[in-house]
């Protein structure tokens, strides 16, 4: 087990590597730069002046020597100052990061709760009405744009019936308000934001738990375990459903990058300061320092929940460490 562990840390060098090669040179490929960006919209800038915001920004430099700059930064957790303002990029980063961990994993939390019970319910009564209106759902759930419903919500529940906040994480008169007020104001600005995120991934969840429960609920040692007189709700709940999500822990690792950079869409939309946001505009405005702190640790997330999911696999199916 610890030869796999080893094999499968030391792949993880080389990949994190190509990604970011790849990304640092995606993002030079896109026209222009930051000191075109930061210029864009100022008539009396020179020549002289840009190019002095080029060799500032060193975007002057040939591509290898970039990157070779970048990399040796980085490779001591340095991510660079944010070209807009100048401010550390960790320091932006770790100002956003608690905010958008929150709505993510709340949201996240929120799809375990409701879809684990509902995919189980669903492949226990195949082909009943809970299991049709299930199949309704997810097809709705996939076929809705996340940005969509958000602006559907917003227009409903905050301009037409004033329900919920809209936009931002907090009131402007929060600091006026007591402990409970101030937590009640926060909780009322991310009904809207949690409920959009989870309902694309609530509908996904559900079939996932529900396909792989109807798949072993065929398995042989299943229906052993009824033959044995063992009472439903335990063949159910302690013999398949252990089993069933073994695949759902994939998918689970797959999500990890969104808690960080899949929130560009709802944080936009919504006007939450977020990392999502966050990303949007460093993207804009050619910020690569910045887009960068970002995208990295988003990659590396998302090695990191394929192989926590290749752990579990490998306890739970020794054949596993044997490839």
């Amino acid at each position: 087990m610890l030869a796999y562990i080893i094999k499968r840390t030391i792949l993880m060098i080389p990949i994190l590597f190509g990604i970011t090669v790849l990304s640092f040179g995606v993002m030079r490929l896109a026209p222009g730069g930051p000191a075109e960006a930061q210029m864009e919209f100022s008539a009396r800038a020179s020549a002289e002046a840009r190019e002095r915001l080029r060799k500032l920004y060193g975007a002057d430099q040939p591509f290898y020597k970039q990157y070779a700059t970048w990399l040796t930064k980085f490779m001591t957790l340095d991510f660079g100052e944010a070209f807009a303002d100048g401010r550390k990029v960790k320091d932006k980063i770790l100002e956003r990061l608690p905010i958008t961990l929150t709505i993510n994993l709340l949201s996240l939390g929120l799809v375990l709760l409701i879809a684990i019970p509902l995919g189980i319910l669903s492949a226990t009564r195949q082909y009943s009405l809970i299991d049709r209106f299930t199949t309704i759902f997810v097809f709705i759930g996939f076929s809705t744009p996340s940005f969509w419903l958000a602006l559907l919500l917003i227009y409903l529940l905050g301009v037409q019936w004033g329900v919920l906040p809209i936009s931002g994480i907090q009131s402007l008169d929060v600091t006026g308000l007591s402990f409970w007020g101030r937590l009640s104001d926060r909780a009322q600005h991310l009904v809207l934001p949690v409920f959009v995120s989870a309902f694309g991934g609530l509908a996904g969840f559900s079939r996932y738990v529900r396909n792989n429960m109807l798949e072993v609920l065929r398995q042989d040692y299943i229906r052993t375990a009824r033959a044995k007189g063992l009472p439903e709700g335990t063949v159910i709940y302690k013999h398949a459903l252990r089993n069933a999500l073994m695949p759902v822990v994939t998918i689970l690792g797959l999500s990890l990058p969104g808690i960080i950079g899949g929130s560009v869409i709802m944080e936009t939309v919504f006007g939450i300061p977020g990392m999502g946001q966050l990303l949007y505009q460093a993207v804009f405005s050619r910020d690569y320092n910045l887009a960068m702190g970002i995208l990295v640790p988003a990659a590396f997330l998302t090695m990191l929940g394929n192989f926590m999911a290749d752990i579990a696999y490998a306890f739970t199916d020794p054949r596993v460490r044997l490839k």
